[in-house]
């Protein structure tokens, strides 16, 4: 009999440890042990469910790479702007002349796919993409006809458009002061729901650095009440050259001027140009790690048929270094996703970080 216990004592052994090594980073200690688990973000702020064109990454494939990664939580945007149907293009920056214009498609497709499924895991924010901020008059009435078709389903607005540059030869124009005036009605709505609205917005051009930052400005100045994600803090690959002193010195200034600003550090330009410079890591995580409050990561991959699960692991690694440079606040509220919880009201939280020794 001690001979079977033994063994029985063993395996006892063996399914604990594998039960522990295979549970979700953190959940065995009851914290994240940063010396242990992954630095990769756990929530994704910034992913697009569908493509600008073409097929794409079917629903169930794209939420299973979610839960292979370790991400808990996403929001799940459209593209608002799409291809023409009869377009044989996936990507914007293939077709120049082509126009790619505001829709409503790839909202009610991932609307449909949420209600049909009801994901827990991961937790999905659903998205309004279709807003066309150049006519803001045509944004009520489609916030009426979501409510009217999905009732309490779109709990996220955008990304949109307020001036993207590498649009430009596919026919968009920035947004105007006077149409930015106009945004009223449709910010009340966002305000009263508290709903954030994820805005990309170039601050401007290797040529000529801030030619935008005036519209971002007017946006924060005339809607100080609204929950307001800055996209890829207003940097793009038409923006790499940029001093770093500079941008942090813009972005803490217009952080302090407003509360409810939160800067969106998905996309892996921010890496590539910026982050992985010598010197420069230092800086922004600094920033980062005074300005805590006020981040949220994301991926800003498009899942597009042409891609898997290896190109999005990537998407998420490469986004995900800065968090590696955070202190261990700044990576509980940024990488660890406090932020992104604590701005959609929801009751999860992240993880504390374990303490040194």
């Amino acid at each position: 009999m001690s001979h079977i216990s033994r063994r029985l004592g063993v395996a006892g052994a063996v399914l604990t440890a594998v039960a522990v090594a295979a549970s979700p980073a953190g959940a065995g200690t009851g914290c994240f042990d940063r010396a242990r688990d992954p630095y990769t973000s756990q929530v994704d702020s910034h992913l697009h469910f569908r493509p600008f064109g073409g097929q794409a990454i079917p629903f169930e494939e794209l939420t299973g790479y979610l839960h292979k990664s370790g991400v808990r939580h996403a929001s799940m945007y459209g593209i608002g702007q799409t291809l023409p149907v009869n377009s044989n293009c996936t990507y914007y920056l293939n077709c120049p002349g082509t126009p790619v214009v505001p829709s409503m498609k790839n909202d009610f497709a991932n609307a449909e796919n949420y209600v049909e499924t009801k994901p827990k895991d991961p937790g999905l924010t659903v998205s309004m993409t279709f807003m066309d901020l150049n006519n803001p008059k045509t944004i009520p009435p489609g916030i009426a006809l979501y409510d009217k078709e999905y009732p309490g389903v779109f709990r996220w607005a955008g990304e949109v458009n307020l001036v993207k540059q590498a649009l430009f030869p596919n026919r968009h124009t920035p947004a105007t002061s006077e149409n930015i005036k106009s945004w009223a009605p449709f910010m009340k709505v966002l305000r009263d729901r508290r709903i954030p609205i994820t805005i990309h917005s170039d601050l401007g051009s290797d040529t000529d650095q801030t030619k935008y930052l005036h519209l971002m400005e007017e946006t924060l100045r005339l809607y100080p009440k609204n929950k307001i994600v800055w996209a890829h803090m207003g940097l793009s690959k038409e923006l790499t050259t940029m001093d770093p002193d500079r941008h942090i010195g813009m972005m803490k200034r217009l952080l302090d001027a407003d509360p409810n600003l939160t800067l969106d550090l998905s996309w892996r330009v921010l890496e590539d140009s910026y982050f992985s410079k010598p010197g420069v890591r230092r800086k922004y995580a600094a920033f980062f790690d005074r300005y805590p409050t006020r981040a949220i990561p994301g991926t800003d991959f498009v899942a597009s048929r042409d891609k898997d699960y290896h190109v999005y692991e990537q998407e998420l690694e490469v986004t995900s270094r800065i968090n590696k440079a955070l202190d261990d606040r700044a990576f509980r509220d940024i990488a660890l996703g406090e932020n992104y919880y604590r701005m959609l009201g929801l009751k999860e939280s992240a993880p504390e970080v374990c303490r040194a020794g």
